[in-house]
């Protein structure tokens, strides 16, 4: 079943999800959010993005590649925008996309 041998990638991509939201919320509690609106945006559309391919690559579905592939895509410009950012959150949230980006180009390419 796709599940066990994609779970590498499943973790990765529910743990940049979980970054990505903790991201979005703390930027929303910074002092002066209109320059984090980029940011948070990202963060929401990433996590959101990630948890459909978590989700299609446990359930086997026949697009989990292609989902994989644009997940690849979003997590690079969140990761991007984030790194631009001192916050700690931000730096976590960049991180966590590279891991995830990575762990999806894997899995797309298999």
């Amino acid at each position: 079943m796709a599940h066990t041998t994609d779970q590498d990638c499943i973790d990765a991509c529910n743990a940049c999800a979980d970054a990505c939201d903790h991201c979005a919320t703390a930027c929303l509690q910074e002092p002066d959010v209109k320059p984090m609106a980029r940011c948070i945006a990202l963060d929401i559309d990433c996590a959101a993005l990630c948890r459909l391919a978590a989700g299609s690559m446990a359930r086997g579905s026949e697009f989990a590649k292609r989902i994989c592939n644009l997940c690849v895509l979003l997590c690079e410009a969140c990761g991007e925008e984030c790194a631009k950012h001192a916050h700690e959150h931000c730096q976590a949230c960049a991180a966590a996309c590279a891991r995830c980006a990575e762990a999806c180009r894997r899995m797309a390419t298999v």
